[in-house]
């Protein structure tokens, strides 16, 4: 009967193991740290402009995100499907080049974006133009896909994301 139980048991729950996967392999892309080049991949892979994580180590609100919502299968297919998407460690010292050529840090490029918590997750579009930015983690995967859509649909160009969400 003990064992009856346990299968059943795993039955049901291998379904939403399967719908998980690492963030660190699955949702971010490796990056080479040059923000310029990589405008010319997102046009050339035809996406929609590049996303970023702005993080830092023991960052709980962060560490929620990735074991929630960035660990989602279908968050990750619809992210990577429109956007690159790269981490940004704000008290990183890792050398990096900005959207306009500048050699920078991560660091600095995190001051200069004005990221004051963690996560702040930023959307630039194929120029590096910043079109969208949300501080603090969202409440659910629901909310950081309609985040996506917010952007993808240029829905930021005419209503702050609140308003947004109001009408969906």
């Amino acid at each position: 009967m003990r064992q009856l139980l346990i299968a059943v048991f795993l039955l049901c729950a291998a379904p939403a193991w399967a719908d998980t996967r690492d963030p660190g392999t699955y949702f971010f892309q490796s990056t080479f740290g040059d923000l310029k080049a990589e405008l010319g991949a997102a046009k050339t892979q035809g996406k929609q402009g590049i996303f970023l994580f702005f993080e830092m180590d023991d960052c709980p609100f962060c560490a929620r995100m990735k074991s929630t919502i960035l660990n989602q299968t279908d968050v990750q297919d619809a992210y990577r499907g429109q956007f690159l998407v790269y981490s940004i460690d704000v008290n990183g010292d890792t050398p990096m080049t900005d959207f306009q050529g500048k050699a920078t840090t991560e660091k600095a490029f995190s001051l200069v974006n004005r990221v004051r918590a963690t996560p702040t997750l930023l959307f630039f579009d194929l120029d590096g133009k910043l079109v969208a930015r949300f501080t603090g983690p969202t409440k659910d995967k629901s909310e950081f896909l309609l985040l996506g859509r917010y952007v993808t649909e240029g829905a930021y160009a005419t209503q702050p994301f609140t308003q947004y969400k109001q009408g969906k």
